[in-house]
């Protein structure tokens, strides 16, 4: 009777990865070649000034009324979450249709934690502010609509499919760590006012467990979307999902040239045909390099693996492909730790990179001894630089933010610092957008136009090549 029921058992299992593999194989065969994003050219208007230097006659100094104005482009920073005394990460952005940028990222806890909730908030360009925070999906509401059980919920991200449709992928784990991951979707028609119910993504017709999103989607020529994931279970590596109008998975490409040990891939297409992925690396041969394969035919084929010529400590990189052939990286470039936060600018394709500018640098500090009096105020400073409204707030509101912030930074009994995950995207207008992780405790901000860029690219630093 035991064996009966096993053979059954046997059978039902053996019957529903048939239906999935038929299922598979009826699906169409996707479409390749890539759409490019529209980007306005630059505005020519200067959008930030500051007055020349004084000059010097003898003993006086003077001005001369008619000298020009210098131009210096906007380079902004603000927090775009507002919840304190939790912990965040892995934050997203996509540009709305009227302009505006709208954040995703998780809050709880800590990671992995019952607690935690997917998050989301609107900048307005116009005000120069963030609004409201607002929950986009809890676990409990993702176990209702999934009907199964969900344990944690991670690394939100956003894009717009081919019919203006915002869609939302988000990974939720029912068993075990990361390594059982799959990837939940949910779909807006207004922006991310209101939200579809949480679907479950079919990766594999049979264990559908192991698959985790980070990078950015994008758009195939045909309009279909192609959405960067990675394999982290008894191997890691790189794939794309290549989903259909409804969302549903055509296609899944393993980018297998790009070796174990390869995860959440960001793809920077350059042209119709040509793209270069960027990977975190966390394989054993030299894990301070990040991977890199590029394609000539549309993403059809990806050619060999190259170590990228810039450090990366096994850590998330975002980056964004210009309309002029030059790519911009936002990177942890250093091979250990995650206190200092670059931009790089590629400008032959991804052979070499520049380091343009530091965005967070406290790597000074991993060897002093500070008490807590004199990290705490560093992190005051710090608070003030990233958001200037902190700067003209009550005593007792700055005081709150370092106390959220202490949790964090003084886990140890020491003064350590967090700049990860980032993630960047150039909206319409030309300017640039970028939020990433600051110590576990806030999304940060920061809004940079082409203006500022363009001075940064005047200076001419030296390339970091192989």
């Amino acid at each position: 009777m035991l064996d009966l029921k096993r053979a059954v058992s046997l059978g039902i299992v053996l019957l529903a990865f048939g239906f999935g593999l038929h299922k598979a194989w009826q699906r169409p065969e996707p479409a390749f070649g890539f759409r490019l994003p529209v980007i306005d050219p630059p505005v020519a208007q200067p959008v930030a000034q500051k007055k020349p230097p004084l000059r010097k006659r003898g003993r006086h100094r003077y001005r001369r009324d008619d000298e020009p104005n210098v131009v210096i482009g906007r380079f902004e920073s603000h927090f775009a979450s507002s919840r304190q005394h939790v912990q965040v990460h892995a934050s997203s952005l996509i540009e709305l249709k009227d302009g505006r940028i709208r954040a995703f990222w998780f809050s709880g806890s800590r990671e992995g934690a019952s607690d935690v909730t997917i998050n989301t908030a609107v900048f307005d360009p116009a005000r120069d502010e963030w609004g409201a925070e607002q929950i986009v999906a809890s676990r409990s509401s993702t176990q209702r609509a999934l009907h199964r059980y969900v344990s944690k919920l991670g690394n939100p991200v956003a894009g717009r499919a081919a019919d203006g449709t915002l869609r939302l992928f988000y990974v939720t784990v029912s068993l075990g760590g990361w390594a059982g991951s799959s990837i939940t979707e949910m779909t807006s028609a207004d922006d991310g006012e209101t939200w579809s119910a949480p679907r479950r993504l079919i990766t594999s017709p049979f264990i559908n467990i192991s698959t985790l999103v980070k990078g950015t989607p994008f758009l195939y020529a045909d309009g279909s979307m192609g959405l960067p994931v990675y394999h982290e279970s008894f191997s890691k590596f790189a794939e794309i999902l290549h989903l259909d109008a409804d969302g549903d998975v055509m296609d899944k490409q393993r980018l297998a040239r790009a070796g174990q040990g390869t995860l959440q891939p960001v793809v920077l297409v350059k042209s119709s045909n040509d793209a270069l992925v960027l990977t975190r690396y966390a394989g054993r041969d030299n894990p301070h390099l990040a991977r890199s394969l590029t394609t000539a035919d549309g993403g059809r084929d990806w050619g060999a693996v190259e170590k990228s010529p810039f450090p990366n400590p096994d850590a998330a990189l975002s980056a964004t492909a210009l309309p002029d052939g030059r790519l911009l990286a936002v990177l942890n470039h250093q091979e250990q730790g995650r206190d200092s936060l670059s931009l790089m600018l590629s400008a032959d394709g991804g052979h070499s990179w520049k380091e343009l500018h530091r965005l967070e640098e406290m790597r000074v500090l991993r060897d002093k001894k500070l008490d807590e009096t004199q990290c705490l105020h560093i992190v005051r400073g710090l608070l003030v630089n990233s958001e200037t409204r902190l700067a003209k707030a009550p005593a007792a509101t700055l005081d709150e933010y370092v106390d959220s912030a202490k949790a964090r930074v003084r886990a140890d009994g020491g003064c350590n610092f967090e700049f990860s995950y980032p993630y960047l995207i150039q909206a319409r207008n030309g300017d640039f957008h970028l939020s990433y992780t600051w110590n576990r405790v806030f999304i940060k901000h920061v809004t940079f136009d082409q203006l500022w860029l363009n001075r940064l690219l005047k200076k001419g630093p030296d390339a970091t090549r192989h």
